[in-house]
């Protein structure tokens, strides 16, 4: 059927996404070929598409659908994360738009009013994916808070508790005052901030002398246990031993002595307020000083903070310099940057607190999942990035896994009294209740009397078990999915979640699957704007992705996207890159249009330049592939992006239906179309995995085609031994055609108007490819002309063409002379370069090289262009 004049991603997109569902081209079941795995990063149930999705997914897609194309049973697992934090704060402000506290309700009051809203809103960010085309096997979907994760959840945290690994401790944490959670240090992201540095004075007690301490936070001047200098410091020797008093505060404190405090910073004496500060807290360990706690929840001062209880925390750093300042307390105040820890997810300021919370022992853990990367087992690309995981890895601290939070895994310890041990640990109420028993020698204790650990777990608690548990392979370790599909074969994801999400993957697949997660890791590159700038909401410099596609269509939008994105460098978006991935539909669009509307004749064979054309883009094709195949083997999915980008647009495009291109009114022969449709059909298999939708649509419109033979899962030609010297010929007759062509263009020449070449060659291969294309009338080969002429160099080959009668000799002979006189001015630099001996001798032999060869090239012309002059 004659395809429309225009192509319409609106019409074409949906009409062959429901068909690949309909089929259940994307389903994968276990069978006899080999798996290829890969396992969505699983977006927020919260979110929506946005660029840095739309790079991460599409890439995801491309490896998906190449995979199917080459004989894998490929099997892509989409699905969405609970994220604690983010989808919590919404069901707050839901709850608060209605006039409802969170406070004032139950905890299965929340969850009832959490998943109706997940409910409603979660998993558009999945249909949104499914607008990109992405070929994910959906039936397949999961959720990290639906039941089976969660108790694969709760049955690893039980298993590592019994082990060990996991403890209760009370250390001080990061605090987010806004989600009312502590969080781990890896989702503290800390910011330059303009601020000041107080100089406080504490006097000495039972003295007029007071010593002089320097801090950012004087609010937490409530919370002092001490003032720390070190041993080393001279200046403060005469004070071992003595206490000084807490300016407002008035309470007495020592004046310790710690190889931590850094005698250069400030006035090189510290002030120690364990409950505020973590390196405060270890210090305070270490001396066995108090604790004292003065602020809640809300980083609002508490009974401790005396007249500015109920002031919050910055109210009440204004406030109690104006105070210090009036008490003479304050010696003076100086501008300072310093960086300020927020939290990754609300961007409130981090306040450290001293809490109870659980922790997951890391050091053991970390060990081989560092060798697996550093030995290659599985293998990062860029490489770069072994590097930041090893520091990482080589420095890892315990990973704090509880969070104050109603949404999450509820952490399965239950407590039968006061005591700082008075709890079990068990995957449900049942085996608490009975290990209780044993543990109190109590058998008379009931489920009643138990009460279950208030917090949930970390997010990242249940999304490190994902390859695993997305097959079920914690609750049914020998099922058949996790046995085939596991380890999968790569993972696409960010840098920014290395260590959150990479590093924690590796070390439950090593402790509960004895084997790697994945065989590859690609790191995407951050999508930036043109001032580079993060695309973000807040700066609303991030184009919505689905508008982008109703614009571009998809397939345009993911070449778009696809065409800068090295792997893990940084993708500066523009649009016109989205128009360059349209535009490369409709050339494609084209290209078909033209083929399709050519008569056809079984009666007529091809011509010379048919054959040699066909026989040339052949061997250019086998060889594109090869080259295809090596950058997906290197993870360079851009740079094969564009091999095949170049294939279509120039090799067959440009060059090949350009050659074999029927003159107006006449008919090609059949056995011609027949081969140039089947490098069509060719072209379409290594097009499919970027652009899907087009491929498929062009794929359907060439011949019937039943449901099996459907592109999305056709077999790619695989790469075969190519001719070289048939490539290079045809690059020869490449540069021919340029040459003429080019004369025609600085002479005003028609194409129409044929011409007369001499050369100095004695027979060319493609020559009447050359003839066709150039529109030369006649090849003189091994003759000069004595004619006035345009003369040009192929290597060291020489093509003239007699000038046109209709030319200004005059005027030709003055360009000429200009030209001589800027090529020898030329040759003069390259020759005092080659001159010089101590470049000759220092320059790397290559570098010289190069300039012998221009210094030839320049030699060439030169003579060639004193030859033409004496002909003008």
């Amino acid at each position: 059927m004659q395809i429309a004049d225009k192509y319409n991603p609106q019409e074409t997109e949906q009409k062959w996404y429901d068909f690949w569902l309909e089929n259940k081209f994307f389903h994968s079941e276990p069978d006899d070929r080999p798996p290829y795995t890969i396992v969505i990063p699983p977006p927020n149930v919260t979110g929506i598409l946005h660029m840095g999705h739309m790079l991460n997914n599409t890439i995801q897609d491309v490896l998906v659908r190449r995979a199917r194309m080459q004989g894998f049973n490929a099997c892509w697992v989409p699905g969405t994360d609970h994220a604690s934090i983010a989808t919590e704060a919404k069901v707050v402000a839901k709850l608060k738009a209605e006039g409802i506290n969170k406070k004032d309700i139950t905890r299965k009051e929340f969850l009832k009013h959490a998943w109706e809203w997940t409910d409603k809103y979660g998993g558009t960010i999945l249909e949104q994916l499914k607008k990109l085309g992405c070929s994910c096997d959906w039936d397949r979907t999961r959720f990290t808070l639906e039941d089976n994760l969660s108790k694969s959840v709760i049955k690893v945290f039980v298993d590592l508790y019994n082990k060990g690994l996991i403890y209760r401790g009370y250390k001080v944490v990061n605090w987010d005052p806004e989600a009312q959670t502590n969080i781990s240090d890896e989702e503290v992201i800390f910011k330059e901030q303009n601020g000041k540095l107080f100089y406080l004075k504490y006097k000495i007690e039972g003295t007029e002398d007071f010593l002089t301490v320097a801090t950012t936070r004087p609010e937490t001047i409530f919370g002092d246990v001490a003032v720390c200098v070190n041993p080393n410091d001279e200046r403060y020797h005469h004070l071992k031993g003595k206490n000084v008093i807490v300016p407002i505060v008035n309470r007495v404190i020592p004046i310790i002595e710690d190889d931590y405090v850094d005698i250069e910073f400030g006035t090189g004496a510290l002030k120690i307020t364990p409950a505020h500060d973590i390196n405060d807290y270890e210090i305070g360990q270490r001396h066995n000083l108090p604790i004292i706690d003065s602020m809640d929840n809300d980083a609002v001062l508490n009974e401790h903070g005396m007249h500015y209880q109920g002031m919050g925390r910055f109210t009440v750093r204004k406030e109690i310099a104006k105070e210090l300042e009036k008490n003479d307390l304050l010696l003076k105040a100086e501008d300072y940057v310093n960086k300020v820890g927020t939290s990754e997810r609300t961007g409130a300021v981090i306040e450290p607190k001293i809490s109870v919370q659980w922790f997951l022992k890391m050091s053991e853990m970390a060990k081989p999942a560092l060798d697996v990367v550093m030995d290659d087992t599985i293998k990062f690309h860029p490489e770069k990035f072994k590097n930041t995981y090893r520091h990482w890895m080589e420095n890892v601290h315990d990973w704090n896994i509880s969070r104050q939070l109603w949404w999450g895994q509820q952490i399965p310890a239950f407590y039968y009294g006061t005591g700082e041990n008075d709890f079990v640990v068990a995957e449900n109420i049942d085996d608490a209740v009975k290990l209780a028993q044993e543990k109190t020698s109590n058998f008379q204790l009931q489920a009643s009397d138990l009460k279950q650990d208030e917090d949930a777990l970390d997010t990242w608690f249940s999304s490190w078990l994902w390859p695993i548990s997305v097959f079920e392979g914690i609750l049914d370790p020998e099922n058949k999915d996790i046995n085939y599909y596991y380890p999968t074969a790569d993972l696409v994801t960010g840098p920014d979640i290395i260590f959150f999400w990479v590093a924690r993957m590796i070390m439950a697949g090593l402790e509960y699957r004895k084997d790697v997660p994945f065989k590859n890791v690609y790191f995407t590159g951050i999508v930036r704007d043109k001032q580079r700038r993060k695309m973000s909401k807040q700066l609303g410099n991030s184009p919505d992705p689905i508008d982008l596609i109703e614009k571009y269509g998809a397939d345009g939008v993911r070449v778009g996207s696809l065409l800068s994105s090295a792997a893990g460098n940084d993708l500066l978006f523009d649009e016109d890159l989205m128009l360059q991935g349209r535009n490369f539909a409709t050339k494609i669009w084209n290209a078909y249009k033209l083929i399709q509307g050519w008569k056809r004749d079984e009666n007529i064979k091809g011509k010379e330049f048919d054959i040699q054309t066909i026989n040339w883009f052949g061997e250019q094709l086998n060889k594109t592939i090869g080259e295809i195949e090596d950058q997906f083997s290197k993870f360079r999915i851009s740079d094969a992006l564009h091999l095949v980008y170049k294939l279509i647009w120039d090799d067959f495009c440009a060059w090949y239906l350009e050659a074999i291109k029927p003159n107006f009114g006449e008919a090609i022969s059949e056995e011609v179309y027949q081969k140039t449709i089947a490098y069509f059909e060719e072209l379409m298999k290594l097009l499919h995995p970027f652009m899907p939708f087009l491929s498929e649509e062009l794929w359907q419109n060439i011949s019937e085609r039943s449901v099996s033979e459907a592109l999305v899962i056709a077999q790619q030609k695989k790469s075969e031994p190519y001719n070289e010297d048939k490539i290079k010929d045809f690059d020869f007759a490449k540069e021919v055609i340029s040459g003429v062509r080019n004369y025609r263009q600085s002479k005003g020449i028609s194409p129409r108007e044929t011409v007369e070449v001499f050369t100095n060659v004695s027979e060319l291969a493609n020559a009447e490819v050359i003839q066709k294309l150039a529109n030369i009338s006649e090849i003189n080969f091994n003759q000069k002309t004595d004619k006035p002429s345009f003369t040009f160099l192929v290597g060291a080959n020489e093509f003239s063409i007699p000038l046109s009668e209709n030319l200004d000799l005059g005027e030709e002979k003055e360009k000429t002379e200009e030209e001589i006189k800027y090529l020898k001015g030329f040759l003069i630099s390259v020759d005092k370069k080659l001159s010089n001996e101590k470049f000759v001798a220092n320059a790397k032999p290559e570098v010289v090289e190069i300039e012998r060869k221009k210094q030839k090239d320049a030699q060439d012309k030169i003579a060639l262009l004193e030859e033409k002059l004496k002909s003008l």
